[in-house]
């Protein structure tokens, strides 16, 4: 069988992984092999964190909500509860943001519930 170096397509693949591994301390950034298991084990995470960051955000504004709501007497599933029957359609980032950088907003739609 005659020998294969496969030149510029090994090549190619191994720069392309280093260059991806810039950065990276040590034998990370300059060794083959630990650069690919650090750049696969970094997308592996970026994969899952993408959908995490968007837990934690609707976890942010729940608490966000929650906090302002009891200023008025109300608990945040109440609060919720009461926008779904008066269809104010408002997402809980809108009402997040409401809460933190315009109170008196946020005061006329919990007067909106009563």
């Amino acid at each position: 069988m005659p020998r294969v170096k496969r030149g510029f397509k090994a090549r190619h693949r191994r720069k392309e992984i280093l260059k991806a591994a810039k950065g990276y301390r040590g034998g990370q950034s300059k060794l083959f092999k630990t650069a690919s298991i650090s750049v696969s084990r970094a997308r592996m995470y970026a994969y899952r964190d993408r959908k995490v960051r968007k837990r934690d955000f609707r976890k942010l504004w729940i608490i966000r909500i929650n906090a302002a709501s009891r200023e008025y007497g109300l608990s945040y599933s109440k609060l919720i509860g009461g926008l779904h029957m008066a269809g104010i359609d408002l997402d809980r980032k809108m009402l997040a943001e409401m809460a933190v950088n315009d109170p008196a907003a946020f005061s006329k739609v919990v007067s909106m519930l009563e």
